[in-house]
């Protein structure tokens, strides 16, 4: 079946975010003063068990869910990962089962991740310059790690490999075609990304955003490129191949160019949220009906009634009055 909301878009990918916590402090992200040695993260009992999270997704994967990426916080932090991979990648019907990490953990889990029926996987890393990455992710993790990371991925099968790259004015931008001239050639697709106003604590600027025509300039200038076609309709970054054959980029154009009009995605909260919006203020309850006895009938509706009248457009929307809106952290339920 298909289930679509208030503008026709349909509900094709699900979101889970496993954790609201990370071993990183990216500064666009979770900075350090916000999410400090004092910050109450959830409590165990709070969050979703493995069993709960792989029941609801064999509900929204009955209601048209494609796609199932897992998020955090960072996911490879949660103990047993493996497990709930196993459970989710069981569900007859679901055709994309993939996680976005920060690429610190994968030497030790890759293998495991794939073996339990991960197909494929995304990995942060904002640039190949040590001091920018380090104080960009504000960890003491190096730029040789997450490479490493990347490195066992592709040796337990995962493919293909993405790299993600937010990109900051000022901080970051002059190493961008440095990130893609690396992987160029080595199948591993780079996705640039506009700096977001997600969450309430990154001290985001319109002025720090560097625009998706100008990090396609840049990189053209040396690297030269040429548009591709979207592989499907809501797809998220607008794709880029080398003239030469050699492979291709993505930039996820946020600010500059929105594409909520094309939004296929529900986000699931570690504590059993659901989110219509990366930039929502608020979620709707699944866990109290989940652990209230609901069957799976009830919370089927009970999806079916969120996404039906979602009418979600912030990045379209985009003003001072939106902007100043309090809005769930990124970090919370994942990009």
């Amino acid at each position: 079946m298909t289930l679509f909301d208030a503008y026709e878009r349909p509900l094709r990918d699900l979101r889970i975010s496993v954790t609201d916590r990370c071993n990183f402090r990216c500064t666009y992200c979770m900075p350090r003063e916000v999410f400090g040695p004092d910050y109450a993260f959830l409590e165990r009992e709070e969050i979703l068990t493995y069993e709960e999270t792989a029941r609801l997704a064999r509900i929204f994967v009955a209601q048209g869910i494609e796609k199932i990426r897992i998020t955090g916080g960072e996911p490879t932090v949660r103990r047993d990962l493996e497990v709930l991979i196993a459970q989710l990648a069981g569900i007859e019907g679901l055709k994309d089962l993939t996680l976005t990490t920060n690429g610190s953990l994968l030497r030790r889990q890759a293998a495991k991740l794939r073996a339990a029926g991960l197909t494929r996987i995304t990995v942060s890393l904002d640039s190949l310059d040590n001091d920018i990455f380090m104080k960009m992710n504000d960890s003491r993790v190096p730029v040789a790690t997450v490479l490493d990371g990347i490195a066992a991925a592709r040796e337990a099968g995962l493919d293909p490999i993405k790299v993600n790259a937010v990109v900051e004015r000022g901080v970051n931008d002059h190493t961008i075609v440095d990130l893609a001239r690396h992987f160029k050639g080595t199948g591993v697709i780079v996705r640039f990304i506009e700096f977001m106003d997600v969450g309430n604590s990154n001290g985001w600027k319109l002025d720090r955003v560097l625009p998706a025509r100008e990090i396609a300039a840049r990189i053209d200038a040396d690297l030269p490129i040429e548009p591709a076609s979207a592989n499907y309709r809501g797809e998220v970054a607008k794709r880029w191949r080398y003239k030469d054959g050699s492979g291709e980029i993505g930039i996820i154009s946020s600010i500059s160019q929105p594409f909520c009009g094309d939004c296929t995605r529900a986000r699931l909260s570690p504590e059993g949220q659901l989110y219509t919006c990366l930039f929502s203020g608020r979620g709707h309850d699944v866990r109290a009906l989940l652990r209230s006895g609901a069957t799976d009938a009830e919370l089927a509706d009970f999806l079916r009634s969120v996404w039906r009248v979602r009418d979600d457009r912030y990045s379209e929307l985009r003003t001072e009055e939106t902007a100043g809106l309090q809005r769930v952290e990124m970090s919370h339920i994942g990009g």
